[in-house]
């Protein structure tokens, strides 16, 4: 049976810690998920990116069209199918992506060493396998 305190003390504490890590970037999580996943799986179109990133059509036309005006992404007919318009992320795009990346991360490193002792770090490392085990599996559903 499924532990709803363990739910929620787990959302409680994540909650901040996501906030205060995206407090270092300068591009929103909708954008900057946008950015990640044309990186990771390549070119999309714009449904594809609002199921992928689960944000509305009207969302994802509003950020690609910033993101383009930004040189971070650019459109282009499909090969294939010439009715479909595909996103694809460019090298400056792949740069302000990597320095998000590095701003949040380097602020979580930080934190890690300031706020946790060794053994808490190797506590918080041994439970990466399972938050990744546990992301997987909500992925697949």
């Amino acid at each position: 049976m499924p532990d709803p305190n363990l739910a929620a003390e787990f959302r409680s504490a994540l909650r901040p810690l996501i906030r205060r890590f995206y407090a270092e970037r300068t591009t929103s999580r909708g954008k900057s998920g946008i950015l990640t996943h044309l990186n990771e799986r390549g070119p999309a179109t714009a449904s594809e990116l609002s199921v992928a990133e689960r944000i509305t059509p009207q969302a994802v036309a509003v950020a690609l069209r910033e993101l383009e005006e930004l040189s971070y992404v650019t459109r282009a007919r499909d090969d294939v199918d010439r009715r479909k318009v595909r996103v694809q992320i460019t090298e400056t795009g792949r740069s302000a992506l990597e320095s998000e990346h590095e701003a949040g991360t380097r602020w979580f490193a930080d934190a890690l060493v300031e706020h946790l002792d060794a053994s808490e770090r190797a506590t918080l490392s041994a439970a990466v396998p399972v938050l990744r085990k546990l992301m997987q599996e909500s992925v697949d559903e």
